[in-house]
């Protein structure tokens, strides 16, 4: 019961913080920010993205549907991890051999793999009839693992893709934009065991039941992180990647680099030749020499103490509210922290999510910060019973908890003091009867003297049983 209480105060208070400044917004410096123009690319679609703050850095028409080809393969990756463990057994049927054509790495009609094994050929070898069967295994039948597709695409926030296979095959009712792709890499980049597979240069699968007399050797498609036909299109930020190709997509490339802190996500769709590897160069080059990555904990002065004009949220209640130390905002390299603008946005939905402060630059979204709530304890008050109610009125204004122990803490000096005092009192009367003594010792002495009665001889002759004797005796 004393928990839900202290839940129920905590909530109070918490509430209380948040609606007291609504709509805190920074002054209006949008007229002094600009917002850097990118290269011209050769790809009908481009976007690159953070992969933390979601910011976009570069577009050019994000929103136009294109056919992924292979990159679709991000996705089935992701939804195999997410549904089943690395050391399940895999069984080919005769469909994900035979219905399945293009890149693939040549597997047997019930040929056995370990999940994991079937993920590298995936991600590093684009196998099209191991994509096939990953998502039969994973569902039960390929039908069901589309529609766990379609629904995970939506989920992350897709609203113009619709995926018809696993592999990327080309199909009139299989498509996605340059954005939707990226919001789908992000999504998977979260992800550790992607993250290992896809950034995996080379892998070998070990003898199988159906292929007994040699391994199979796996080498990563993508040339800018692995030279696979040529060193020509290194990168050397790269983290790894997708590639896709079909006639009628044409190249499609995902691929993700760091630099300075920076992860980002670039994503062309429909390019001819080598453009696909040309564009992503040229967009990466130019968002790390333009942009940079700043931290918002580290930075934000808005909303704390000093800021008398806000009375901020992080200052008059930091007990109970903190801000996210990851989180981070993507910037112009000229630009300042503080010429972001920001506002905060309130959260009703979770429980330990209170809101988030978004920022925004030259009208762009650049990332945020999430305000949670900390496990801060409030002082508990004192609840009455029904019976106790009555007599509310007629009692006097209860002590508060610093109060009483500001009480205890004087009663329990002034008997310290009482005793000390006692103390000392008792020693100079101690000192003064010492004193006393040894004044009046010599006339107390010659006193006790004086009053002493001398011995008579007489008296001790007389006493003397010898004279005594001799008396009797006459003489």
């Amino acid at each position: 019961m004393k928990i839900k209480k202290k839940r129920w105060i905590l909530c109070i208070i918490i509430s209380i913080c948040l609606c007291t400044f609504p709509d805190i917004v920074r002054a209006d410096n949008q007229s002094n920010q600009y917002w850097p123009e990118g290269p011209q690319i050769v790809s009908s679609a481009g976007i690159v993205m953070d992969a933390h703050t979601g910011t976009i850095l570069y577009e050019k028409n994000i929103h136009n549907t294109h056919y992924p080809a292979s990159i679709t393969k991000i996705l089935t990756t992701l939804l195999a991890i997410e549904n089943s463990k690395m050391d399940e057994i895999v069984t080919f049927s005769h469909d994900s051999v035979y219905n399945t054509g293009g890149s693939g790495i040549a597997r047997d009609v019930d040929e056995q793999m370990t999940m994991e094994q079937c993920l590298y050929a995936v991600m590093l070898a684009s196998a099209n009839e191991c994509a096939y069967a990953v998502a039969e295994h994973t569902a039960g039948n390929i039908e069901t693992f589309i529609q766990m597709m379609n629904d995970r695409a939506a989920k992350i926030g897709c609203q113009n893709t619709h995926f018809n296979n696993s592999s990327g095959l080309p199909d009139e009712q299989h498509y996605t934009t340059a954005y939707d792709m990226a919001l789908i890499a992000k999504e998977a980049y979260k992800n550790e065991t992607f993250r290992i597979i896809s950034g995996t240069k080379t892998y070998t699968i070990p003898f199988t039941n159906k292929h007994t007399d040699e391994e199979t050797y796996l080498q990563n498609h993508h040339q800018m992180y692995y030279p696979l036909k040529t060193r020509k299109y290194l990168y050397e930020y790269c983290l790894g990647g997708k590639t896709g190709y079909t006639t009628v997509a044409n190249s499609t490339l995902v691929t993700y680099a760091e630099k300075d802190g920076m992860t980002l996500i670039c994503v062309v769709l429909d390019a001819q030749g080598s453009g696909h590897y040309e564009d992503t160069r040229a967009l990466f080059d130019f968002c790390f020499d333009n942009f940079k990555k700043m931290n918002v904990m580290e930075n934000e002065t808005a909303y704390d103490q000093q800021n008398t004009e806000n009375d901020g949220i992080l200052g008059n209640y930091e007990p109970f509210v903190s801000l996210d130390s990851k989180s981070s905002i993507i910037l112009p390299i000229m630009a300042e922290f503080s010429d972001a603008e920001s506002k905060i946005i309130y959260n009703k939905e979770e429980k330990d999510i209170l809101g988030s402060i978004e920022y925004t630059y030259a009208g762009r979204f650049v990332g945020g910060a999430n305000l949670t709530a900390t496990n801060a304890v409030v002082d508990t008050f004192q609840f009455l019973d029904n019976k106790d109610e009555d007599n509310i009125k007629d009692t006097a204004p209860s002590k508060t908890k610093q109060e009483m122990t500001e009480d205890k803490v004087i009663q329990i000096n002034l008997v310290t003091i009482l005793l000390f005092l006692l103390a000392i009192f008792a020693a100079l009367i101690l000192v003064m009867l010492v004193w006393k003594f040894i004044d009046n010792f010599y006339y107390i002495k010659r006193k006790l003297h004086l009053n002493r009665k001398e011995k008579s001889p007489y008296k001790t002759i007389k006493q003397n049983k010898f004279y005594k004797r001799r008396g009797r005796k006459g003489f």
